[in-house]
């Protein structure tokens, strides 16, 4: 194994009347690719700030070979003071070269010039993306890197990520993200730092193992810690337990959907019953909307009932924000015309994170400074309410200047839910929101009575919440289909690939006046891929006949978790691969060649 190119040994540092770590290790190899994972709050935001050199700690040390570049993407930089984007990219020690930052900025498709102070927060992440990029770094920490990005921008990343010839760590709450790319994990928790060599996709697996053994010493202990310790352990256990069987549901309800919808390419989500009429809570019929000469929603026709999940997807700009306000309501459309139903109630969660006062505290934001609220008609106490969104009790005096952002994005859930409704609209919920969130947060919408509308680019979370999804391109259309991402994503490349071989994804330079060749890089992928994809097939097949063993699990435990991981790993290459693949034969077709 390589030296590492960065390490920080015996890391601690104090915060608040305690130390948020202490005698932490980290060691980051010359082409690591890290996930470093953690509830809000467990300082993974401080720790990148730490691996970077941007925060004096009161123990360890940190250490760099010579001449190493490490370049932090915060989460939210501030760029007060900067007329335009490219002021800000172009400004202060270690900025990229102008040429390198257009070049980047092109090809994830940003307009350096926009004002800073209108920008929207897609714009501003995509240029501190090109920020960071374009400083030719040998060590990458990465935070939060896919928010605001809507998927084009995603998978752009995703690629030129996995092309990156130095290290990354990486924090992101998008599980798919994590898998595609991460080979081992980084697990804060609680103030120590584990690591395992195996990819995001191999977590869960390894989490529960570690659960098992701290629960085992746990006995050992008195009754009051073992307690304590069950709540903060095994209830995430026991959570992903429960979530099985509301997958179960949720793929139930998809095949129900799908006896519903017209033929393909219809738009149109139809009744089994004429009764089912009184369930039906949005009824949309040829609805039509346009900005000047451009139509953003065209003859669109949906009804939605009770207890359904619709997910909107689409890049920026393809009117997911225009469909969510007429379905709602508060836009009029230009022809048709969508009836909601007398008795909705809904509430709005919103990605500008309305944020609570700072001097508040926790009890002052949930229940007016009592220790008593209502919940959707049931009255609870505070503590025991915040243990259900995963706080500890004692944050009920806790301001909320003190929380972090992913701790603040959580007590609003815990506010809004609390309320009575029967149609919940979330604009991009999993921002800032850690993986145990998320995981709390698909358990709440699938016990969740009402109606859901969720505009997100997270596409686990989709994979694993809605019900039906509308896919929006831009030229107006709108994709009906029963079921999440995946399922949408599989019918637009059973629709646009050009043979069996599947799976077409426009990327973010899609928009870009299309090239009159090939480039290099694009005729390069375009030769390569077909065996690319032939030979991680065989691997697969080869893993998947080892773990077919029966006895395995028993004779080799190590082995066979390893083996999974290994086969998790390379079927996110080789989806990659396809993806890639069929999307250079998309363009070589469009060039005529």
């Amino acid at each position: 194994m390589p030296p590492p190119v960065l390490s920080f040994e015996n890391l601690g540092l104090v915060q608040g009347e305690g130390w948020l770590f202490r005698g932490i290790d980290v060691h980051i190899g010359p082409r690591d690719r890290l996930a470093l994972i953690g509830r809000n709050g467990a300082g993974k935001t401080t720790l990148l700030k730490c691996l970077a050199g941007q925060i004096d700690t009161d123990e360890g040390i940190r250490k760099t070979v010579p001449g190493t570049r490490v370049v932090l993407l915060e989460q939210d930089p501030p760029m007060t003071g900067f007329a335009t984007l490219e002021d800000w990219v172009l400004a202060g020690e270690g900025a990229p070269q102008a040429h390198e930052a257009a070049a980047i900025a092109d090809q994830i498709g940003i307009d350096l010039g926009r004002d800073t102070a209108t920008a929207s927060g897609g714009e501003r992440r995509r240029a501190a993306i090109v920020r960071a990029l374009a400083q030719d770094p040998d060590v990458l920490l990465l935070d939060e890197p896919t928010n605001h990005l809507d998927l084009g921008a995603i998978d752009w990343l995703e690629e030129w990520l996995g092309r990156f010839k130095g290290a990354f760590v990486v924090i992101s709450h998008d599980r798919t993200f994590l898998a595609r790319l991460t080979k081992s994990c980084l697990w804060l928790d609680r103030g120590t730092m584990r690591r395992a060599e195996i990819g995001f996709g191999g977590f869960d697996a390894w989490t529960e193992k570690v659960y098992e053994e701290e629960q085992r010493a746990a006995e050992k202990l008195d009754a009051k810690l073992a307690i304590e310790l069950h709540w903060l352990q095994r209830g995430v256990t026991a959570r992903r337990r429960r979530n099985q069987g509301r997958l179960a549901k949720l793929n139930e309800m998809r095949a129900q959907r799908a006896a519903m919808i017209g033929p393909a390419g219809s738009a149109k989500l139809g009744l089994a019953k004429d009764d089912v009429k009184t369930k039906t809570v949005i009824d949309a019929e040829h609805v039509s909307k346009s900005f000047g000469d451009r139509p953003i929603i065209r003859d669109f026709t949906l009804r939605i009932q009770r207890g359904d999940r619709i997910g909107l997807v689409g890049a920026n700009g393809t009117g997911k924000t225009t469909l969510l306000k007429l379905l709602t309501g508060e836009l009029a459309p230009d022809s048709g015309k969508v009836v909601q139903a007398k008795s909705l109630e809904g509430i709005v969660i919103d990605q500008q994170r309305r944020l609570m006062e700072p001097t508040k505290r926790v009890r002052d934001v949930l229940a007016d400074g009592g220790d008593w609220i209502e919940v959707r008609g049931v009255k609870k106490h505070i503590k025991g309410y915040l243990k259900e969104f995963l706080f500890a009790p004692e944050l009920t005096e806790a301001p909320v200047a003190s929380l972090s952002g992913g701790e603040r994005s959580r007590l609003l859930l815990a506010r809004e839910f609390a309320r009575e409704s029967n149609l919940l609209v979330l604009d991009e919920p999993t921002n800032d929101l850690d993986l145990e969130t998320l995981d709390l947060l698909q358990e709440v919408i699938a016990d969740y009575e009402g109606t859901v509308l969720i505009v997100s680019h997270d596409r686990d979370f989709l994979d694993k919440t809605v019900t039906v999804t509308l896919g929006l391109d831009g030229s107006g259309k709108v994709d009906i289909v029963a079921g999440g991402y995946e399922d949408w994503a599989r019918r637009r490349r059973e629709v646009r690939a050009p043979s069996k071989a599947a799976p077409v994804k426009p990327s973010a330079p899609a928009a870009a006046a299309p090239a009159r060749k090939l480039s290099y890089k694009d005729q390069r992928d375009l030769d390569r891929l077909p065996g690319e994809v032939d030979r991680l097939e065989t691997e697969i097949a080869d893993i998947e006949q080892r773990l077919a063993d029966p006895d395995l699990y028993a004779r080799d435990r190590k082995s066979f978790d390893e083996l999974t991981a290994t086969a998790d790993a390379k079927r996110a290459e080789k989806e990659a691969a396809e993806e890639r693949w069929l999307e250079v034969v998309e363009l070589s077709e469009a060039l005529g060649r």
